[in-house]
């Protein structure tokens, strides 16, 4: 299984939400329908970066250093 690191970006207030998952295209339809709390009131959203990793240790690190501001900075510089 691989895991997903992604990094949603709202239309409407133009914040980012940075999470992990095992179903990307599952985790999105929920997004988007509005079963996520922490969107729901955020949408539409939009898929700006995505990352996969084997381990899903090494996705949480890497979810965790893009909720840094150095991963925000690199996070910027592919917007």
């Amino acid at each position: 299984m691989k895991y997903v690191v992604y990094v949603l970006k709202s239309e409407r207030d133009q914040k980012r939400y940075i999470g992990v998952t095992g179903n990307i295209d599952r985790r999105l339809a929920e997004h988007e329908r509005g079963k996520v709390k922490s969107t729901k009131q955020r949408r539409p959203l939009k898929l700006i970066h995505r990352e996969e990793f084997e381990k899903k240790e090494e996705a949480w690190a890497r979810e965790k250093f893009l909720k840094t501001g150095k991963g925000r900075e690199f996070l910027d510089s592919i917007e």
